[in-house]
């Protein structure tokens, strides 16, 4: 299966989001991925509360009009227009016949059909949102947060300067799992960017809707004017997908938290790595092992994870707790999933809604809150920004620090780091 991602650009959302009060938006169905079929419609979005339908045709979606005057239609017999099944949109069908088209008959909502649709009754997309309540911004932000320049510097000094307590160990390895879409390549870019001073791509980043990350990488960043060190490696691996047999195997990431994985190895979904391949490191050190575990979602997508992937969570969760490796959450996209932080990245504490996810991805996948960290990664942005600084240097700070509890297992109080 295909991963769910939206067709809306960032304007276009954030103008739908306006619209309805400031609420915030999660894909519940999309038909190209799930099928023109109205039960499935139906499934997906049945009991999901409060919903809206964004369909496409060839015409687009009206920017023009959205921008000047939206089109707002009202029913001419308002006693028709809800019935014990709930509203009735009989004067516009979508999904009509099982088919990837609409029917349009203006009768109990008045509208010009070509204001409407202008006349185009094939979709080239349909898609159902869920509409949340954002729940606004609380009195006080519930985690304190430094938005100055200097605190970006004092971070970017922090990290520099953090060394392993293991002296066989010179950087941090870090591994980022993820379902697909999630932003784990973009999170090395946008790591990257906040080191370079400038928005940087080394990482293959898109919306495919399979991984785009089809083999291990070790992501090494470069020491600068401005950062002379560098104690950390960014590990990216295949997404997580639904499917049998398809995206990250459990037994490859049990092997790769052991090291025995090297650079550039190529996922077979089919089938987990074979000591006898040229890839495999027979013997791993502790500096080869992965020291922190990263899992990268999709803040938007929290709800809205399905059951085999929370059981794949589950899974690595065990592995990872059996080997003493410590773990976080990174939760990405925050600008998409409230419009109160696309507006102020600085209300990101003080959202409600930011803050109810944190809770539920918590409970999820059975971490403490301590160890859900939200970020916004650089995806459209041509020059960097201070305050998207300070958060991926802050998620990266507290990477090192989980990483610094594994290297504890391993103290010689008798053996210092160079």
């Amino acid at each position: 299966m295909s991963t769910v991602t939206s067709s809306l650009n960032t304007w276009q959302r954030k103008k739908l989001c306006s619209l309805l009060n400031h609420t915030n938006l999660s894909l519940l169905f999309k038909a190209s991925v799930h099928g023109y079929h109205v039960n499935t419609f139906h499934q997906k979005c049945n009991t999901q509360g409060p919903t809206v339908i964004v369909a496409y045709n060839k015409s687009g979606f009206n920017d023009k009009e959205m921008k000047e005057d939206p089109l707002h239609v009202v029913s001419g017999s308002p006693q028709y227009a809800f019935t014990d099944n709930g509203p009735n949109f009989g004067s516009l069908v979508f999904l009509y016949n099982n088919t990837a088209s609409a029917y349009s008959n203006p009768g109990t909502y008045k509208f010009d059909p070509q204001k409407m649709h202008g006349n185009d009754l094939q979709l080239t997309e349909c898609e159902v949102y869920r509409v949340e309540d954002c729940g606004g911004l609380m009195e006080k932000p519930w985690r304190n947060v430094q938005w100055n320049s200097e605190r970006r510097q004092a971070l970017l000094s922090t990290i520099s300067g953090w060394k392993p307590s293991v002296s066989s160990v010179k950087q941090a390895r870090i591994l980022l799992v993820g379902p697909v879409g999630a932003g784990k390549s973009s999170f090395f870019n946008s790591i990257n960017s906040a080191f370079k001073g400038y928005v940087s791509m080394q990482a293959n980043t898109g919306t495919a809707g399979t991984s785009l990350t089809t083999q291990f990488r070790t992501y090494y960043i470069k020491p600068s004017n401005s950062v002379t060190h560098v104690p950390f490696i960014l590990c990216d691996t295949m997404g997580l997908e639904d499917g049998v047999n398809t995206g990250l195997d459990v037994d490859d990431f049990a092997t790769i938290l052991k090291g025995h994985i090297q650079d550039k190895y190529q996922f077979n979904p089919l089938m987990p790595i074979q000591p006898d391949s040229p890839h495999f490191h027979k013997s791993p050190g502790l500096k080869d092992k992965i020291h922190c575990v990263v899992y990268v979602i999709d803040i938007s997508r929290v709800k809205l994870l399905s059951e085999k992937t929370i059981e794949k969570f589950v899974c690595f969760r065990k592995k990872a707790n059996q080997l003493g490796i410590p773990q976080l959450v990174l939760l990405t996209k925050v600008d998409e999933a409230c419009p109160l932080v696309a507006e102020d990245l600085k209300n990101i504490y003080q959202s409600h809604y930011i803050n109810k996810m944190m809770q539920e991805i918590s409970t999820k996948v059975g971490v403490s809150l301590s160890a859900v960290v939200p970020v916004k990664n650089y995806y459209q942005e041509l020059e960097i920004d201070s305050q998207t600084d300070i958060l991926l240097l802050n998620a990266v700070v507290q990477m090192l620090r989980a990483a610094e509890g594994y290297f504890d297992d391993f103290y010689n109080p008798e053996e210092k780091s160079e």
